[in-house]
């Protein structure tokens, strides 16, 4: 059989497929690969306190700093990569500010304190989470697993007071946490449901990071914009005998993300 006649005939039986596995092949991956942005404002109280015994820790604290539990508004961001190779996990990243504002008495940085000073801890947390997808919108429904490598860099800084010349000091700490996100949209609305949950604890300490928020996504062809409200709470106590930590960062926060 001729070479041209071999390729004519392969083209008519294989051509359909072709075209019906890039149909297909296209479709899933655009249902596969997601990438998904938002940012926003989160309204927190701090409430809580640092007691140590040792002279460490971001103060370099042998006395005790309490929170004043003044309400403050807080900037949040977050970014959500989702591809269609299976062993490799997909990525989300996460950012958020958190300020609190109190007084401390005792030594801090080997130095006493005449009295209660005026203190600020200005944290960052920046969240790199590679995870799986356990249920990747079936029947409506997302289960997400992974591990949240949750770095936290604190400023602190004492103000001077009656002869205490002040104390500035900062500390970056990265905490592994396990992360559990389910999520279900109701079919036809727009709107969707979702939760995580970042949690470690660890010879007597625990901290956890926990959301749950609704938000609704506009349909249009390409770029879905979109709003989101919800709560958000994060917790971390500690107790080792000669630390004692019980801070609590709570409150709600609205707003908009982007989805392609």
């Amino acid at each position: 059989m001729p070479p041209n006649i071999i390729m004519e005939t392969i083209m008519k039986k294989f051509l359909p497929l072709l075209v019906l596995s890039t149909i297909f092949v296209t479709i899933c991956s655009a249902d596969m690969t997601r990438l998904e942005v938002g940012a926003g404002a989160w309204k927190q109280k701090p409430t809580g306190y640092i007691s140590r015994a040792d002279g460490n820790g971001v103060l370099d604290l042998s006395g005790t700093y309490n929170s004043l539990e003044t309400e403050t508004t807080e900037a949040y961001a977050w970014l959500l990569f989702k591809h269609p190779v299976p062993i490799i996990p997909n990525i989300r990243l996460e950012y958020v500010t958190i300020t609190d504002s109190g007084k401390t008495t005792g030594k801090v940085g080997g130095m006493q304190i005449p009295g209660s000073a005026p203190t600020t801890l200005d944290t960052q947390e920046y969240d790199i989470i590679p995870y799986y997808n356990l249920l990747d919108n079936t029947f409506w429904t997302t289960i997400d697993l992974g591990i949240d490598a949750k770095v936290i860099t604190t400023k602190a800084k004492v103000s001077p007071l009656f002869g205490f010349m002040g104390y500035t000091s900062q500390e970056t700490v990265v905490t592994p946490l396990v992360y559990v996100r389910a999520r279900v949209e109701i079919p036809m609305t727009g709107l969707g449901i979702e939760s995580d949950v970042k949690y470690i604890t660890f010879n007597g300490s625990t901290m956890y990071d926990i959301r749950a928020k609704i938000d609704y996504t506009f349909d249009f062809a390409v770029i879905e914009p979109g709003v989101e409200f919800g709560y958000r709470t994060q917790k971390l106590l500690v107790d080792d005998g000669l630390t004692q930590v019980d801070l609590d960062y709570s409150g709600f926060y609205a707003g908009v993300m982007l989805r392609f």
